[in-house]
């Protein structure tokens, strides 16, 4: 699905320095918010970001304030999920 967001010039110069930047700067609050609100689990946000790792999308996550409490069974599931899309 494409969206389109009109922001103000001045802005989008201050959240990145180009037009794709911005369109990632985007992408990325909408998928750490999407897990800070538990709409989307580590690997639908990892999928949409097109983060390879889990450690690597740990770090993402850590740097935007978006800290996890996870059970076991969410980690279970998150991993079957994951192992389900590769094959």
């Amino acid at each position: 699905m494409d969206v389109h967001l009109e922001v103000p010039e001045e802005f989008a110069r201050r959240l990145a320095s180009d037009s794709k930047g911005l369109a990632r700067v985007a992408l990325e609050a909408l998928a750490a918010e999407g897990m800070r609100s538990g709409k989307l689990s580590v690997f639908q946000a990892r999928t949409l970001l097109g983060i390879q790792s889990r450690n690597e999308m740990d770090g993402f996550l850590k740097a935007r304030g978006v800290f996890l409490n996870l059970t076991l069974e969410d980690i279970q599931k998150d991993t079957d999920a994951a192992f389900a899309s590769s094959r």
